[in-house]
């Protein structure tokens, strides 16, 4: 069973009470977004392998730790997720981002793909999946879906604010993937939103509506 992190840090709870306001503008809204991310991606990461190198420092030699050329990949599911991406890619330049494109039926509420790109060798990367809401969990599962079956196998998906009807649908079908969250809300609204959430995600980062 994978692991479920709900976050308590001050400073991720001090940014999604940022992020929630109404008043809150589209610029401040995407660099919150990044911030919290990589605030995220800070725990996210922690399991990544090292080994030890020799380097010279200006005093001496000496023996310390650096990655150990783990293969990553960052994937948004668009368009949201894409907010995300610079706050981990910040950390981990190296990693190669792929992209998957879903769309939420406005009726059934079910996901369709519509894009699908993901980094080669997939199946040996650590995948970091990415969207800042996990409402109802279609469509990180079907992202999680998409990815398994182009050969991925160790994944993580991060979000920003959850439903705990979404939390259960993406552990459900996928009990392997460690699921990240900075908030759990309350529940969903009769549209399929997060209560209180904060609105459209992609719609408050690229201000189109």
């Amino acid at each position: 069973m994978g692991n479920v992190v709900i976050f308590d840090h001050p400073l991720i709870q001090h940014k999604i009470s940022i992020l929630r306001n109404v008043h809150t503008g589209n610029k401040q809204f995407r660099e919150l977004i990044e911030e919290i991310s990589s605030l995220m991606g800070y725990e996210a990461l922690r399991d990544l392998p090292l080994e030890e190198v020799e380097i010279t420092t200006p005093i001496t030699t000496c023996k310390t730790k650096m990655l150990s050329g783990k293969k990553l990949a960052i994937v948004p599911i668009l368009r949201a997720g894409l907010g995300m991406v610079n706050g981990i890619h910040a950390l981990v330049p190296a990693a190669k981002v792929g992209h998957i494109g879903l769309y939420r039926d406005p009726d059934t509420h079910e996901p369709h793909e519509y894009y699908c790109k993901l980094p080669d060798r997939i199946g040996e990367r650590q995948i970091f999946v990415l969207d800042p809401m996990l409402a109802t969990g279609g469509s990180a599962v079907a992202a999680v879906d998409f990815i398994k079956q182009h050969g991925g196998k160790d994944i993580k998906f991060l979000c920003i604010i959850c439903a705990p009807q979404g939390l259960e649908a993406l552990r459900k079908a996928h009990p392997d993937v460690d699921i990240y969250c900075g908030c759990m809300d309350q529940g969903l609204n009769e549209h399929a939103y997060i209560v209180p959430g904060l609105g459209d995600a992609g719609d408050r980062i690229f201000g189109t509506k």
